[in-house]
């Protein structure tokens, strides 16, 4: 399961649950390859908080350790540790706010796509 962060009409970040599409292959399953602009690593220490601020670009975000909580305007907020695939999608409006909940540092795979 892949949880989209878009920007809805409301000028608010929204989640909402996607689930990929898989075709068969000779390995198996496979869903279609995106492009990508490349990958990145990122670390935030226990206790990290970023304030409003909205995705800067389309980019798959996903937790290899740690934990992290994500909050949107209406109040909503989500946890996601390691394993968690989210798709930060949330470009315009105030975006969302980030902050590394527990005692362990948040590492994170950042894949931004091509459009």
């Amino acid at each position: 399961m892949i949880v989209r962060l878009y920007s809805g009409p409301d000028g608010e970040s929204h989640f909402e649950e996607l689930a990929p599409a898989f075709a068969r292959n000779e390995t198996g399953e496979r869903s279609p390859l995106q492009a990508t602009e490349g990958i990145s690593f990122g670390r935030a220490q226990p206790g990290s908080f970023m304030d409003w601020h909205p995705a800067p670009r389309k980019q798959y975000v996903i937790t290899l350790s740690g934990q992290v909580e994500i909050g949107i305007g209406d109040g909503t907020v989500r946890r996601f540790g390691p394993g968690d695939v989210m798709l930060a999608d949330d470009l315009t409006g105030r975006g969302h706010t980030t902050r590394v909940i527990g005692s362990e540092a948040r590492i994170t795979l950042t894949v931004p796509l091509r459009e």
